[in-house]
C-alpha cells in the first residue's frame, strides 16, 4: 500500500514539529516490534500517514530517526528521575531519595512505552556509530545512579555487603523489563510504584517471621 493510498495520509507533510514527532513515534512503535533493521522509512512514512519522501524534510537518514528514538528514550527517564528527586526536601534520606528514583525511572518508562523499550530492544541491533553517540548518554545515566548509591552507602543507608555497581545493574535491569510486562488495567500506577518499591528494598520474605 502506498503512503497515498493510507487513510492517515495528510495533505501536508512538512508541517514542522507535528509531523516531525509523528514520524518519531511511528518509528519507535515499529522499532520496538520489528527491530530496526527490518523496519524500512517506508513503512515509518505508512505509519505515520505522509509520503515516503517527505520523511527526509525532517531527517536525513533511517540512523538519525533510530538516533533520536534512542535519546528520546532514555531523556523521559532521566528527566522523570531528576525531577521526582530534586523536588525533595533537602533534608530527604537516602532511601526516600532511591525511591523517588525508581518511581521516576518506572513512570518515564510505562508512560512512554514505545520509546523506552524500542531503547532496550534494538541497542544491540543498531550500528556502532548510532551506539557510540548514544553510550555517552547511556553512561552519564549509569553515572548518576552511582553516585545516589553510593551517597546512600557513604550515609549508612545501603547494605555494606554488595557493590554499588552491581546493585545499580540489578534494580534497573529489573525496573527496566517492567514495559515488557506490565498491565495498567491491574491496578493503578501508583500501587504498582510502590509495590516495585518496596521489592526492591525489603525483598520478598517476611521479616516478622523468626
Amino acid at each position: 500500500m502506498s503512503a497515498n493510498s493510507n487513510p492517515k495520509s495528510t495533505t501536508n507533510d512538512t508541517d514542522g514539529p507535528i509531523t516531525r514527532e509523528r514520524i518519531l513515534l511511528e518509528a519507535a512503535r515499529l522499532f520496538r516490534h520489528h527491530g530496526y533493521a527490518a523496519t524500512t522509512l517506508r513503512e515509518v512514512a505508512d505509519a505515520a500517514g505522509v509520503k515516503a519522501g517527505s520523511i527526509y524534510y525532517h531527517f536525513e537518514s533511517k540512523e538519525q530517526i533510530l538516533g533520536e528514538v534512542l535519546d528520546k528514550g532514555i531523556t523521559i527517564v532521566i528527566d522523570a528521575v531528576r525531577t521526582r528527586i530534586e523536588a525533595l526536601p533537602k533534608n530527604s534520606t537516602w532511601r526516600d531519595r532511591i525511591a523517588a528514583g525508581i518511581d521516576g525511572h518506572l513512570w518515564g518508562m510505562l508512560h512512554h512505552g514505545d520509546f523506552t523499550s524500542a531503547n532496550i530492544r534494538i541497542y544491540g541491533q543498531i550500528p556502532d556509530s548510532a551506539k557510540d553517540n548514544h553510550r555517552v548518554v547511556r553512561r552519564a545515566y549509569a553515572d548518576y545512579w552511582d553516585r545516589l548509591f553510593e551517597s546512600a552507602l557513604a550515609c549508612g543507608e545501603l547494605r555494606q555487603d554488595a557493590s554499588t555497581a552491581v546493585i545499580r545493574l540489578f534494580v534497573i535491569g529489573a525496573l527496566n523489563w517492567t514495559v515488557e510486562w506490565y498491565n495498567p488495567q491491574r491496578g493503578s500506577f501508583e500501587d504498582f510504584s510502590r509495590q516495585i518499591t518496596a521489592i526492591v528494598f525489603d525483598g520478598i520474605l517476611r521479616h516478622d517471621k523468626a
